[in-house]
């Protein structure tokens, strides 16, 4: 670590006798505590939300308030009017410093703009860039901010994972003719990442003394070779790293740099379940926690007690402002979605008991209803006449929903399918449909978590764990093609006139169900849809879908309300098959 020392020289001390006695004193370094927050997901209604730590952060001497990523998106609060009120809790709360998290780009690039321009705090990026004819031009933000704060100059780097590609929209990147006109640095094998840090933290240490990577890259392997853990072993200068992206609880742990000194690494975990307080001392020493909602109570009523016993008053107008926020935006959205549809008696969700998202690499039934949901749409509704719908798809990384159970609301669905996606209908051969699956799968047995992994309506398969996954990738994480042996196996679509499955033809057409993010925007990296036929797109927006097929139950209880039953099952109904 490095530490700050507080001299003056013999010249200095002479000339300062005939200098004012205020310039003459030593300028001493104090403790400043840096609060931090990642991945919180527009989760605002929870017992940790922005007024708790608007409240904590006035109790508190030479402090930091900031975020690293995926803060706008996620529930209703968000995707009802794309952020915007987010932003204006984080404003009001009095953010410091941000950077963005991929899910800051999911309303387009005119939407993360957006955001940028109403914040009212800097959000930094060392690697996100313009682009022109394939070369990386101008930054599109600061790479670094520098605070000069309780005698400590404390730089701030910001970090953007490059899956934001895949795991936004890639068309969010590119012009009208598909090509990109804004990159992030990344590099296939994370060298294009490592020198852009590398760079920032050069360019930072010339004028702070502390200095801390803000980033959206996460710790999980496939997110390999972009994760913080590789910046910080690729790079040197740098003293802690506040990460966000996988939604790792991490309260402190130390990674060797790339001279073996040590850089603390630390991480939230995701949805305001925990606030992170860094505290650095005047000599550089650096030590990290993790604060639930409890602790940070606990705190505060300490220090009120402490205000209040030496004669002082509580002053609370930065919080009291963000609480009126945060409870009016709370109550229109509840409001406005709180309509209750349907019900169901099974519990439908996606976590296992030690909370790993199973529908990121098997079928749950959330999965199963998601995509039967895009299945009724264009089926029974007929949404598109003479274009019977043969299979429907829906990418597990667009399924956000924990346990669902009892009432099912609008806003049931919103927090089911938070981004806002539209249906399509499109028109495609065996073979892409194949390479999709194939694609969606390579993750599935190796212990990672793909967010394309594909939910089926209308098919089934198998996936044979035995091979390695053959699918390649470009550097933007872009499906390139299947080298070898396909792990996909016996693809089955359902054949409505026989009421028989039948063998995928790879030569045949057929009409594929989705959401445009999958299908026609290159979405977690589905490229092989290109050039395929489009039936119709912008149907209906995806929580919509879901409230549309939720409405189309019977009353089984004899409530007056449609009862959702049919998916009992947590792992699925057999309609993918892991061997």
């Amino acid at each position: 670590m490095k530490k700050l020392f507080a001299s003056l020289s013999l010249p200095i001390m002479l000339f300062s006798l005939w200098m004012p006695a205020s310039a003459a004193e030593e300028t001493t370094a104090e403790t400043v505590t840096v609060l931090y927050t990642n991945d919180v997901h527009t989760y605002i209604d929870k017992d940790m939300n922005y007024t708790l730590a608007a409240r904590y952060r006035d109790t508190l001497d030479n402090v930091l308030l900031v975020d690293a990523g995926d803060h706008i998106q996620g529930t209703a609060y968000g995707s009802m009017d794309k952020g915007a009120t987010i932003v204006d809790l984080m404003n009001a709360a009095k953010y410091d410093v941000a950077t963005l998290g991929n899910h800051e780009f999911d309303y387009g690039m005119e939407g993360a703009l957006s955001t940028i321009e109403n914040a009212e705090f800097p959000y930094i990026s060392c690697n996100f860039y313009h682009e022109e004819n394939g070369e990386k031009g101008e930054n599109v933000l600061d790479s670094y901010k520098v605070f000069d704060i309780g005698g400590q100059k404390i730089a701030f780097i910001g970090i953007t994972t490059p899956e934001s590609f895949t795991k936004s929209t890639p068309a969010y990147f590119q012009d009208e003719n598909g090509n990109y006109i804004y990159g992030i640095a990344g590099g296939a094998d994370g060298s294009d990442l490592y020198e852009t840090v590398q760079e920032a933290i050069d360019a930072a240490s010339q004028e702070a003394d502390i200095l801390i990577g803000l980033g959206h890259l996460g710790v999980d392997p496939s997110s390999v070779p972009w994760t913080s853990e590789e910046v910080i072993m690729n790079t040197t200068g740098l003293d802690a790293f506040i990460d966000g992206h996988s939604h790792t609880t991490l309260p402190m742990e130390v990674v060797l740099d790339a001279e073996d000194n040590e850089v603390v690494l630390t991480q939230t975990g995701s949805y305001f379940d925990t606030i992170g307080q860094m505290t650095i001392s005047p000599d550089g020493e650096i030590v990290t926690e993790l604060l639930e909602a409890d602790n940070v109570k606990a705190r505060l009523y300490d220090s009120y007690m402490e205000t209040i016993a030496a004669g002082g008053t509580v002053e609370d107008a930065v919080a009291d402002n963000v609480a009126e926020v945060q409870n009016a935006w709370i109550g229109q959205v509840n409001e406005e979605l709180g309509q209750v549809i349907g019900t169901t008696d099974e519990v439908l969700d996606n976590f296992d008991a030690d909370g790993n998202r199973l529908v990121r690499s098997q079928e749950t039934n959330s999965g199963d209803f998601a995509a039967d949901a895009l299945y009724y749409l264009f089926d029974q509704t007929n949404a598109v006449d003479g274009y019977p719908v043969d299979v429907a798809i829906m990418n597990g990384g667009g399924i956000r929903n924990e346990a669902i159970t009892g009432e099912i609301s609008y806003l049931t669905c919103k927090n089911m399918h938070t981004f806002g996606n539209v249906a399509c209908l499109i028109q495609i051969t065996g073979q892409q449909l194949l390479d999709a699956l194939e694609f969606g799968s390579r993750g599935v047995g190796t212990g990672e978590e793909i967010g394309g992994f594909l939910h089926i309506s209308g098919a089934k398969y198998t996936i044979d764990t035995s091979l390695n996954s053959s699918a390649t990738m470009d550097d933007k994480g872009v499906f390139t093609g299947v080298t070898g042996e396909y792990r996909v196996k016996d693809v089955q679509v359902y054949n409505r006139e026989s009421g028989e499955y039948e063998p995928l033809d790879v030569d045949k057409t057929y009409n594929l169900a989705g959401y445009n993010y999958t299908l026609r925007d290159l979405g977690d990296g589905f490229s092989m849809f290109e050039g395929a036929t489009n039936i119709i797109d912008y149907v209906m927006e995806d929580y919509m879908v879901l409230a549309n097929y939720v409405q189309s139950f019977d009353d089984t209880d004899g409530d007056g309300l449609p009862n959702v039953t049919g998916y009992a099952d947590l792992n699925g109904s057999g309609r993918i098959t892991i061997e």
